[in-house]
């Protein structure tokens, strides 16, 4: 007899509340939770998840590579678990010794996009533990907009900690974030605001998602976001639409510069550069909606806002979020209800273990000579800094790589120098549920539980203040199939393994858990018998800065910021052209006209699931969308199969119409690889002739002076129907 039990999916950022049907130790379906605060509604990427679990390609067993690393056939060979990780602990152990703990660097698979979700932390705190400071976690590309370079303006991530107060905002402005894909529990949330009057804008090169739905769909060029964030900032000022008294008490706009001038005097000086007719001409977004967008910003307060990675992937993105930053300090609904609100947390021991690693270790980080202020600054590598270290042994060489789900190959630029990087490595492993074209270049591979296979905490759900009050454990819907272990799990046997038990409760998860717990009062028994979640009684504090000001080294909203300039750059948000662009590089555009960008699909998690049957019924081949008009000019018809063309190389797609692009912006897919057997599609060499991998010829820079972000959204291509 089927059951149901509430769970959460943790598939991707919005962790959506669940409802599983299970029987005979089968998971057969997902669908909503109600009244769980993220349980509205399920994805079609939650609702496969009966046949990810089930399906014949996963990984069962630990697997050791008996062939030399550029093999057609790695030559897998099944061995144990304790082969394994005895395995690992002696090759990791060595090279410490050799090269010290930072020549191992750790990876993961983003959080927002994957069920490392769960124990993200947990990782971080192995990696601190074995004393290497370097995370790849793809922080440049889907991270570092939201939660770094916001530091530099508002001293926490502003929107990656103070997230849009739905319920209660007039206007939500999403900007290169298409929550319908990305996070659902916004999707929902948004549609329930508009259906109560609230305001929609929305910034996208693209009508995608919410799009349709705003009253101003600001079609930007793709990169020129800061442009038209300085725009939106003078019309603002021009007409004195701006919290005068939030600026001139919480922002460092009346502080001085030099003997004679305030900051307040450099930004409107900066800002005077985009009067609405000149970003017209940069950005494409016509002069009056431009207007007419800084009105309804200033009108329809409070305004709550969020973006995501249509900002992060570009070569001027961290003066464009901080220009964003800027924008919406002048509406001063920082903090305020309906603004972006940073939620009252469920009070836990800290877990990550920033205290195990030395100063000195952290000044190794990868990267940190060459960007001092971006993602290595908090320990974080990028793609590019991790390639040059493993190939060219710059700053010093990596020689190992200890990675959870992370498809390095495919989800960073540049794929092919990626792969030559990961077989110059002394030692690889790789976790996961399927083999992947990163995983073919490991020295071994684990197999990993499914989420719905596994036992995962989560405490807070992020998206609202009841959703931030819930505490939930999430049982095992289904044995584990073969040998494979939640990450979790093999988390702690690794730390255990390493000799580092002691740091990790000596391999008792759930004594971790009751440590993580204590704060918060709640039990794991208590847990256990709600597996809904318990919600506690928390309330919202709103404008928490009038207490203790913001967490900048000024106490205010830096708009000018000191630690920018004395390390060489501007200041104040400035907007930089595109690196790969049709003004920067003319010598490009005349053999590549098309402004190529790119974008989530809505039925794939990333460079996951296309070989799941339900969701590659629904998007069958990797696509390229044009306009019908660009399409016409070079012979394209819906549906023709094209070369996509960079100065790289090229890769295959379809062609699919879309009105709604500008015509000289084309939209491509990455992540493509897979065969989906079951429906006798093909997969796509991740390398080479026939591929269909974005990432192969699209290149990690010119990338950010800052923060090291490839520019994979905004570059140059053509497009020609392929023979």
């Amino acid at each position: 007899m089927a059951t149901e039990v509430p769970t959460f999916c943790p598939l991707c950022v919005s962790k959506c509340g669940a409802t599983a049907t299970v029987e005979d130790g089968r998971l057969l379906a997902l669908g909503p939770l109600p009244g769980h605060p993220t349980g509205a509604a399920i994805c079609v990427k939650g609702k496969a998840a009966p046949e990810i679990v089930a399906h014949r390609d996963r990984l069962l067993h630990p697997l050791r590579r008996t062939a030399p690393k550029g093999a057609a056939d790695p030559g897998w060979e099944r061995i144990g678990w304790d082969e394994a990780l005895a395995t690992i602990a002696s090759r990791l152990t060595t090279i410490a010794e050799e090269s010290g703990p930072e020549a191992v660097v750790f990876g993961t698979a983003s959080p927002s996009t994957s069920a490392m979700s769960d124990t993200v932390e947990w990782l971080t705190r192995l990696r601190r533990a074995f004393g290497s400071p370097n995370f790849a976690v793809y922080m440049e590309l889907c991270g570092w907009g939201r939660h770094l370079a916001t530091l530099y303006t508002w001293g926490e991530p502003v929107p990656g900690a103070y997230l849009p107060d739905l319920e209660n905002a007039q206007c939500i402005l999403y900007w290169g974030y298409n929550p319908s894909v990305s996070r659902l529990a916004h999707a929902t949330a948004t549609t329930a605001a508009l259906r109560r009057g609230a305001k929609l804008v929305v910034v996208d090169p693209r009508r995608a998602g919410l799009a349709s739905k705003a009253d101003e769909w600001l079609r930007v060029r793709p990169g020129t976001d800061a442009a038209l964030a300085l725009s939106l900032t003078r019309v603002m000022i021009d007409n004195g639409w701006y919290d005068k008294e939030f600026v001139e008490r919480w922002t460092n706009a009346s502080q001085p510069v030099g003997e004679s001038r305030r900051v307040w005097d450099l930004i409107v000086e900066e800002c005077a550069k985009y009067p609405p007719e000149t970003a017209e001409e940069i950005t494409g977004v016509p002069a009056d909606q431009i207007v007419a967008t800084a009105r309804l910003l200033w009108e329809q307060r409070p305004v709550a806002f969020y973006t995501w990675s249509g900002l992060e992937q570009h070569s001027n993105a961290t003066q464009t979020v901080r220009a964003i930053g800027q924008l919406y300090a002048l509406t001063g609904c920082i903090d305020a209800p309906g603004g972006n609100v940073l939620f009252t947390p469920v009070p836990t021991n800290p877990i990550d273990g920033r205290e195990l690693l030395a100063p000195e270790q952290r000044a190794k980080t990868i990267g940190v000579q060459e960007r001092p202020l971006g993602p290595a600054r908090f320990e974080f590598v990028t793609g590019e800094d991790f390639y040059r270290a493993a190939l060219d042994g710059a700053p010093y060489r990596a020689r190992a790589l200890v990675n959870f789900g992370g498809n390095l190959v495919m989800a960073h630029g540049d794929s092919a120098r990626g792969r030559d990087a990961l077989r110059a490595l002394d030692f690889f492993v790789h976790t996961d549920l399927f083999l992947n074209p990163t995983a073919e270049q490991a020295d071994l591979v684990l197999p990993a539980a499914s989420a719905w296979e596994a036992e995962a905490l989560r405490i807070g759900f992020e998206t609202s203040q009841a959703a931030q009050s819930t505490v939930q454990l999430r049982q095992p819907l289904v044995a584990a199939r073969g040998e494979a272990r939640s990450d979790l799990r093999i988390i702690f046997d690794l730390a255990v393994a390493l000799g580092l038990g002691h740091q990790f409760f000596n391999g008792d998860i759930e004594s971790a858990w009751h440590h993580q717990l204590a704060p918060s009062g709640i039990t794991l028994d208590q847990l256990r018998a709600a597996p809904e979640g318990i919600r506690l009684p928390l309330e919202t504090v709103y404008r928490k800065y009038e207490q203790r000001g913001f967490r900048t080294p000024s106490g205010l909203v830096e708009l000018y910021s000191k630690p920018l300039l004395e390390h060489g750059y501007p200041p104040l948000p400035t907007f930089t052209e595109p690196s790969i662009s049709p003004l920067s590089r003319p010598d490009l555009a005349t053999r590549y006209p098309l402004i190529l960008t790119c974008a989530k699909s809505l039925f794939f998690c990333e460079t996951q699931h296309r070989e799941i049957t339900s969701l590659r019924k629904s998007a069958p081949e990797p696509a390229v969308e044009l306009h019908p008009e660009t399409a016409a000019a070079r012979g394209i018809g819906a549906g023709d199969w094209v070369r996509l063309e960079t100065p790289l190389g090229s890769v295959r797609a379809k062609a699919k119409f879309n009105v709604n692009l500008r015509p000289n912006v084309v939209c491509g897919q990455h992540g493509w690889w897979q065969p989906a057997g079951e429906l006798g599609l093909p997969g796509y060499p991740p390398f080479g002739d026939g591929s269909a991998n974005l990432n192969l010829v699209l290149g990690q820079g010119p990338s950010d002076p800052i923060s090291g972000s490839s520019p994979l959204r905004a570059s140059l291509c053509e497009i020609a129907k392929d023979s």
